[in-house]
C-alpha cells in the first residue's frame, strides 16, 4: 500500500534485519487483530462542505482528523500496516493491549518516518527535528531527556544574576547590549514582567545545559543573532510572548535599512506560515442568545465544525482552484474575493493592506507550492489554528470598543489561520535558495537558520514577491472561512447574516515582512520590518489605518490558547517610537509539543476546556495536549506587559464559548 506522504519522503534503504523485524511485527500484529476481530478501517465520517461557488468539488472525508479527497481511497492509503497499527493504537488507548505497546512503537517507526515538510505544519519546532524518528501524533520521540533548571525568582534582580549582561530599565524592557556576541550591528531587547522573564531565562539556561541539538537556540540567543544580520537598525526586539523559533525567535521584530545595499531579507524572519493572522467578526447577538440554549449551542458548534474544513491535509470551502483562479488569488487577494461576492464590500476596508499586497507575483511561487495550496484555500488547518465563538467579557476602553461595535456580552467569532501548505512551501523554497546564494553574495551568518539574501538581489526580490502572493492567499483563506461562518450563523439563527450584523472588526497578520517608514535615531528611514509572531500596532493618526479607526489606533487581535481568553488591543504612539509599530500576537509557547504530549493527557485537557464553559470540536483529539493552556504562557500576563510598556493598549477581553480546532 502507498502510505500517506510517501511521495514526499526520501528513499531510505532498509537493512535485512529491519526487514525481518518488519515481517515479525506484521505477523504479530495480524495475530492481535485476528484475536479481536478483523482490523476495522480507520474512523471515517463523511463531511459535506457547503460549496461557495466550488469548481465541482468532490466530497471530503475526515480521516483521523485530516481532510483527504475521497478519490484517495482507491490508492489504499489506509490499508496494510497503517490499518493494523491503527487497530493496535485503539487497543492500547482502552487499556486492552499494554503488551503490544513496544511492538506498536517499532511498527510506527517503520511506517512513519517523518516527512521533511508536512503540508500544514504551523509549528516550526517540528522543522528543526526533521530526520528524527517520531510516532505519528507526537507520542514517540528520540528527544533526549532534558535537564530542568531552577531559577531564584525572589526578584527580577535575583533572576538576572544568571544573565548579568542583560540590562533592565526598571520597568518592562530588558536590553542585551551591542557587542554581547561578535558581529552584533545593534542591541537586542525584549519586554517581560517577572513571570515572563523567568520563563525566557529558564528556556535560555536549559538550552545551555542541554545543548540545542535537534531543536532551536534559546529566544534570547536568537535575538542577539538577528542583531548580526546585515542592515539591521535600532534593535532586534522581542515581544512579551517570545519563544524560540526557526532562526528568528517567534515574537521577534527586526528592521533593516532599505537604503543600505547590504541589507538582507531572511525567510526565517517571517516564518513558515506566511501571513498567519487573525480575523474578528462581531454580531448583534448577545451572550444569552448562544449559551442560553445548550441544544442550539451544540448545533452551532456542529455546523461550524462541518462547514469549516479542519485538520491535516486537504480541504477547502472553495473547492479545488484551477491554475488561473489560484494565480488570481495570489496576485489580487481579497479583490478577487470581492468580485465574486465571497465577502462584503466593506470587509476590505478593515483588513491590513485592504487584503491585497502590492507586488505579489504568482510566477515567483513554485509549482510545488501551488499544488499544496490548490485544495486548501478556505480551511483552518491544525496546530494552534482555531475558529472560536467568543463573547466580550470585559471592556477597558469604551471609546475604542464602541468604534469596533463591541460591548459587554457581544458575540464575536475569531478565526486564526494562515497560508497553509502554500506559504510553508514558499518559505521552504526560499530558505533553500538563500542557503545557495549566501556565499555568492558574500554573506555569512552565525546560525544557518538565518539564511538570507540581499534585498535588492534577484533572489531577495523573488522571495518578497512570493511572500506577498502567499500573504494574499492567507487573506482569501480567512475571507472564505468568514463566509462559511456567516452562513452557519444565518442557518442556526434563521436570520440573514446582514440582519445579524456580522461585520468584520479587523483582520491583521502576525507573520510578515513589510516596507514601512519609521524614525531611526531621529531620522525617518524606509525599512523592511520583519514581524514574526508579532502584530502591527500603528498608533492614532497613522495614515495606514483606515478612516474608521484612525482616531483610536489600529485594532490588534491577540488570540489566547485553547479555552482561554483573547484580547483586542489598539496601537499606540509609543509602539511607533519603540518597536517599529509592533506588539505581541498571542500567548507564546511555554513547553514544546513533544513535552506537552508526554506530560499532559488530551482527554483531561478537553474536559478542562469543557468545564470552563467552552464547547470544543476537535478533529484530532489525541493531539489536544499540544494545544493545552498549560503548554502556553499566560496570555493575560503578556497583555498586561504590553499595556504597561505602552506598546499597545487594552480595549476588550473575549471569552470563548465554542472552539473549533484541527
Amino acid at each position: 500500500a502507498i502510505l500517506p506522504g510517501a511521495h514526499r519522503r526520501r528513499h531510505r534503504p532498509s537493512s535485512p534485519c529491519s526487514s525481518l523485524l518488519f515481517l515479525f511485527l506484521l505477523a504479530l500484529s495480524a495475530v492481535v487483530c485476528c484475536s479481536h476481530g478483523s482490523a476495522p478501517a480507520s474512523h471515517t465520517c463523511t463531511a459535506s462542505y457547503g460549496s461557495l461557488g466550488a469548481l465541482g468539488a468532490e466530497p471530503l472525508r475526515l480521516r483521523g482528523g485530516g481532510l483527504w479527497r475521497s478519490s484517495r481511497e482507491s490508492k489504499g492509503t489506509e490499508r496494510g500496516g497503517m490499518q493494523i497499527l491503527s487497530t493496535i493504537r485503539k487497543k492500547i488507548a482502552v487499556g486492552e493491549a499494554w503488551l503490544y505497546k513496544y511492538p506498536a512503537r517499532l511498527l510506527s517507526n517503520l511506517f512513519s518516518r517523518k516527512p521533511k515538510a508536512r503540508a500544514n505544519n504551523q509549528d516550526e519546532e517540528k522543522m528543526s527535528k526533521r530526520g528524527n524518528w517520531h510516532l505519528r501524533g507526537g507520542g514517540l520521540s528520540d528527544d533526549r531527556a532534558r535537564k530542568s533548571i531552577e531559577i531564584d525568582d525572589t526578584s527580577i534582580e535575583s533572576m538576572l544574576k544568571s544573565a548579568p549582561y542583560i540590562q533592565w530599565d526598571g520597568n518592562q524592557l530588558f536590553t542585551i547590549p551591542k557587542g554581547h556576541i561578535e558581529g552584533m550591528r545593534s542591541s537586542a531587547s525584549f519586554y517581560a514582567n517577572k513571570p515572563l522573564l523567568k520563563q525566557v531565562l529558564k528556556e535560555m539556561l536549559e538550552n545551555q545545559a542541554n545543548g540545542s541539538k535537534g531543536g532551536f537556540l534559546s529566544a534570547i540567543q536568537q535575538l542577539s543573532n538577528v542583531a548580526t544580520l546585515p542592515g539591521v537598525v535600532s534593535s532586534s526586539i522581542g515581544m512579551p510572548d517570545i519563544h524560540s523559533g526557526y532562526g528568528f525567535a517567534i515574537g521577534n521584530v527586526a528592521a533593516v535599512d532599505m537604503d543600505d545595499d547590504d541589507s538582507v531579507v531572511s525567510p526565517g524572519g517571517v516564518g513558515f506560515d506566511i501571513n498567519c493572522g487573525v480575523r474578528l467578526l462581531r454580531t448583534n447577538l448577545h451572550e444569552r442568545d448562544v449559551i442560553g440554549d445548550a441544544a442550539l449551542k451544540n448545533r452551532l458548534a456542529d455546523l461550524l465544525f462541518k462547514n469549516i474544513p479542519v485538520g491535516v491535509g486537504e480541504g477547502s470551502v472553495l473547492g479545488q482552484a484551477d491554475g488561473k483562479e489560484l494565480d488570481d488569488i495570489l496576485r489580487r487577494g481579497m479583490a478577487w474575493a470581492e468580485e465574486r461576492n465571497l465577502c462584503w464590500p466593506e470587509d476590505r476596508e478593515v483588513v491590513e493592506e485592504r487584503g491585497s499586497f502590492e507586488g505579489a507575483d504568482p510566477d515567483a511561487v513554485s509549482d510545488r507550492a501551488k499544488a499544496r495550496g490548490r485544495n486548501q484555500c478556505g480551511s483552518l488547518g491544525s496546530g494552534n489554528h482555531y475558529a472560536e465563538v467568543q463573547v466580550v467579557e470585559e471592556v477597558y476602553d469604551e471609546e475604542a470598543a464602541s468604534a469596533m461595535g463591541l460591548k459587554l456580552g457581544t458575540v464575536c467569532i475569531m478565526l486564526h489561520s494562515g497560508s497553509r501548505g502554500l506559504g510553508h512551501q514558499v518559505c521552504t523554497d526560499a530558505v533553500a535558495e538563500a542557503e545557495k546564494v549566501m556565499k555568492q553574495q558574500g554573506i555569512s551568518v552565525v546560525d544557518r537558520q538565518l539564511a538570507c539574501c540581499r534585498i535588492k538581489s534577484k533572489e531577495g526580490q523573488k522571495y518578497l514577491a512570493a511572500m506577498r502572493a502567499a500573504a494574499n492567499f492567507a487573506f482569501v483563506n480567512r475571507c472564505l472561512m468568514a463566509k462559511a461562518v456567516r452562513q452557519s450563523f444565518a442557518t442556526i439563527f434563521e436570520r440573514d447574516e446582514k440582519e445579524l450584523g456580522m461585520s468584520t472588526v479587523y483582520d491583521v497578520s502576525h507573520n510578515i515582512a513589510k516596507v514601512e517608514e519609521h524614525m531611526v535615531d531621529g531620522v525617518k528611514k524606509k525599512v523592511l520590518v520583519h514581524r514574526k509572531g508579532a502584530t502591527r500596532a500603528f498608533g492614532p493618526g497613522s495614515p495606514e489605518i483606515c478612516d474608521k479607526y484612525r482616531s483610536i489606533g489600529q485594532p490588534v487581535l491577540v488570540g489566547g490558547s485553547m479555552g482561554t481568553c483573547s484580547y483586542v488591543l489598539t496601537g499606540t504612539a509609543k509602539a511607533m517610537e519603540s518597536t517599529f509599530g509592533s506588539t505581541c500576537h498571542g500567548a507564546g509557547r511555554a513547553m514544546s509539543r513533544s513535552q506537552a504530549m508526554r506530560s499532559l493527557d488530551s482527554r483531561a485537557v478537553l474536559k478542562e476546556v469543557e468545564d470552563r464553559g467552552c464547547t470544543a470540536r476537535v478533529a484530532t483529539k489525541k493531539l489536544v495536549a499540544e494545544e493545552a493552556p498549560q503548554s502556553y504562557k499566560d496570555v493575560s500576563e503578556v497583555i498586561e506587559t504590553c499595556h504597561a510598556a505602552g506598546i499597545s493598549r487594552k480595549c476588550v477581553k473575549l471569552r470563548p464559548v465554542i472552539c473549533i480546532k484541527g
